[in-house]
This record gives structure tokens, sequence and C-alpha cells, in this order.
């Protein structure tokens, strides 16, 4: 008889998981049944906001695979099926669908539930016009929305679909503000100083940002919204979208007796295993080890939860994988500004007990002659007396975004800053000056942390 596998949650590391333990035994070895309580498995949300702003013509094209396509690779996958309870001791969850509930055994279990959208006790939320943005039928509203007149929008939160939101209200012609109570915006992944040159171009956009501003009502006329604050200061809007982030989905481990980690997030280990047998647990809803810090963190990103449901899937399927960690590596734009980081900021350093010095540099994104060459910050962290690379930032034009992935590569390896500055990187004036800004930022960056450093010798 088929060993089975439920795995609760049918998106990235859901699906992931599933495919890859697929892959590595046949439909008569293992049952794989997915439970996935929206209509979709397998979509990009971080394709959401590129819809509502019109660059992505059909929210179909966000679907990465149906359930159908799934079904027709041996993955028995269900929508709108809620696991509502988890019964560790009788290895059996029970699912609450259209037709009514049952109860459904297995002999192993993968928790991918994800994260949900935070959504605070704001007076007001109820009224027409007040929305989130998380699931592909979030997107379908709000493209509808944004096509049916609205003039003035309000994004409450600083982060990054916040701003690739108000990037889209923008690029259809809605007067767009965006407010959060944080002193800058991307507070979590730069530091005020990268933040603060990310707040001046969105300001010359004709997007006004408000930091520092605590929402706690969102006032409304006749049942519909009119703006957020209630107070003296406030802003009018005919739509307000909050984008406060998102939190680990966790109730149902929490309620089964799935011990959770410091983060409050589900606490695994570099298998995916949670410290419940035939339990794991991968994507949003779980902790991964930072390979800077070395601390466990809880990190909302797509690549994080393909890699970590893969290796789930690859132990699923009889294998031996062990996931090698993170780095919270990521990108984003607001017009034709890039915005990247990875590894640690400044005070997530202080924080991790680190000391850390950093060195920002003013560069170019090619050659200063180059038609089209754009500005760019690049900011480089390194440990203090090591030159250990901790962090980097970006921000600049066309072309500059990219580049994190060098620093994340670097530091992936190991390779400390004053290493980093002497890489054989590629180099045309199109591309970049003789010394890229990545060279220039972590030579300044190792000799700010450890002193000058000789010339490296050339290997035999």
């Amino acid at each position: 008889m088929a060993e089975r596998l439920v795995v609760i949650g049918g998106d990235a590391a859901g699906m992931s998981a599933a495919s890859q333990a697929r892959r590595m035994r046949d439909v008569d070895d293992l049952h794989i049944i997915v439970f996935e309580r929206s209509g979709y498995v397998s979509y990009s949300a971080c394709g959401e906001p590129y819809f509502v702003g019109g660059w992505v013509e059909d929210l179909d094209d966000l679907q990465v695979r149906t359930p159908e396509q799934f079904q027709a690779r041996g993955i028995d996958t269900h929508i709108h099926h809620e696991v509502t309870a988890i019964d560790i001791d009788g290895r059996a969850v029970t699912v609450r669908h259209p037709g009514g509930e049952e109860e459904v055994g297995y002999d192993q279990l993968l928790y991918a539930t994800g994260a949900t959208a935070i959504r605070p006790p704001i007076e007001g939320m109820g009224l027409k016009g007040v929305h989130m943005l998380r699931t592909l039928d979030d997107a379908a509203q709000l493209r509808s929305l944004v096509s049916s007149g609205v003039e003035r929008a309000v994004v409450v939160g600083g982060g990054y679909i916040g701003l690739e939101l108000a990037e889209a209200f923008d690029h259809v012609g809605i007067h767009t503000t965006v407010v959060t109570m944080m002193p800058t915006v991307l507070e979590r992944t730069l530091d005020p100083d990268m933040a603060e040159l990310v707040s001046d171009h969105m300001r010359s956009m004709g997007i006004h940002v408000e930091t520092g501003f605590k929402v706690e009502c969102i006032a409304g006329v006749g049942g519909a919204v009119a703006g957020v604050g209630c107070d003296d200061r406030s802003f009018p809007a005919d739509l307000v979208v909050l984008a406060l982030g998102s939190r680990p989905q966790i109730d149902l481990a929490k309620d089964a007796g799935i011990p959770l980690g410091p983060t409050g997030a589900v606490a695994v280990d570099d298998h995916q295993r949670t410290e419940i047998a035939a339990v794991w647990s991968a994507g949003d809803c779980a902790e991964a080890h930072h390979r800077i810090s070395r601390r466990p963190v809880n990190l909302h990103l797509g690549t994080v939860a393909n890699k970590a449901g893969r290796v789930a899937g690859i132990n699923l399927g009889g294998g031996d994988a062990a996931f090698p960690g993170v780095l919270g590596t990521a990108i984003t734009k607001v017009g034709d500004l890039e915005i990247s980081s990875t590894g640690l900021t400044e005070r997530q350093a202080a924080e991790s007990g680190i000391e850390a010095v950093a060195a920002n540099i003013e560069s170019r994104t090619s050659a200063n002659y180059w038609p089209g060459s754009s500005p760019m910050t690049v900011k480089a962290i390194a440990e203090r007396n090591t030159g250990r690379l901790l962090g980097a930032q970006i921000v600049g034009g066309p072309g500059a975004g990219k580049r994190i992935d060098v620093f994340a590569t670097a530091m992936w390896s190991g390779l400390p800053a004053h290493e980093l500055a002497w890489t054989d990187l590629s180099y045309s004036p199109p591309f970049s000056g003789v010394w890229d800004p990545v060279h220039i930022a972590a030579r300044k960056a190792g000799e700010k942390a450890a002193g000058p450093f000789p010339s490296p010798r050339r290997t035999k």
C-alpha cells in the first residue's frame, strides 16, 4: 500500500515539495494529496502589483501551474479545501470543503501554510474601498478598481509590496500617497541613509511619502472610504490598500502542538523536519538559518520558499538534502529606480552582536560618458577587524540593482571584502567603469574594517 503524504498549502513551498517528491517516488509508492483553501495553487504573488498596474495583462499569466496540471502529474490537488485541525497522535487532518467536512489520514505531513497579511484593528477597516493584496483574487479586485475611475489612493505600509503598489497606482495615473509608521520606507531591508534615497525618488515621481505616521482610523462617508486619518492630519482617498507586511500562518501548528521557534514561525532543522515525528514544514510559515547572523529568521520570499520546499521534497522522496541557509537577498523597483539588498543592515548587525562598519560610494551604472548612464549608491557593510562581508545595499538607475547578486555570491562563499575588491568582474563602457562600483564599495568597506590590505598574490 502506498505511503500517503498530505501537504497543507498549495503555493511555492508546498507545490515545490510535492513536485520534487513525485519525481523521486511514483504514485504506487507515494500518494500525494494537497489541500489549498484558496482557488489557486502555485502562483506568483510577487507579480500581483504588476498585474494591478497593467504591466501583466492576464491574471492567468501569474499561475505557474493549474490544479489540473498537477493532477496530470500524479499529485492529488484540491482547491477550496481548508485544513481546520491536525491530530498529531492520530496522524490525521480535518478538512472543510464545499461538500462538507472529513478526516484524512497521513503517513507524512508537510505544513506549508505560508503567511497571511497583517490586518490591524483600525477603525474603518470595513469601509467600501479598503483592501489588502495577498491572493490573486485580491489582485483581480484591485485591477478592476483602478480601471473604474479611482483618483486618489493611499497605501498604508512602506515595505516592498507597499512601494510596488504605489508604483502601480502612479503608473495608471492615480494620485498616490504612501504612509508608514516607520521612520523610513523599507525599514527592514535598508538603512535610513539608503531608504531616504528611495523616498526622494518617489517624491520626484509625484508620489507623496509620509513617514512616522501611525494610522489609527480610516475615515468614511456613506459607508465608503474617504481618507486615512481622522484627526487634523489626514490624507484623502477613494481607495486604501493596507500593505503592512505579513506574518507566518501558524495557528494550526500552534493548536496541534507543533513547536515554534524564537521568530514565532515553525521551528525546523536543516532537513525541514519539525520536532514532531512525520511532520515537516517549509516556506513563509517556517524558520530558516541566516548564514551571516547565524540566527533563525522567518523570511517571506519566494526564493526561500521554493528552495526550502525542494529540500523537503527531496527528503520526503527518500533522498538526503540539507537547506544551507539564507541571506535575505531581495530586489524591487519604483519607476526607474532599482533597490536591492542582501545580508544584514547596520542595525541588524548590531542586534546580532556584530561590530560593523559601513562604506557608501556614489557611482554610475556605466562609464560616465556613456549615454544613459545613471547615478547609483552602493553601501557595503563589513565586520570590524576581520573584513567579513555582512551585507550590502544598492539604490540606483537601470542596471544598478542586480549587482547585489555579486555581493550575495561573495557572502555565500565567505569571501571577505578585500578579496571581493579584486575579483575579475567584466568591464565595458556601456555596463560599468573599469572599476565596478562593487569593487570600490568592497575595497572601502574592507579598508575601513581592517585597514589597507596588500595586493593579492597570484595563485599557482
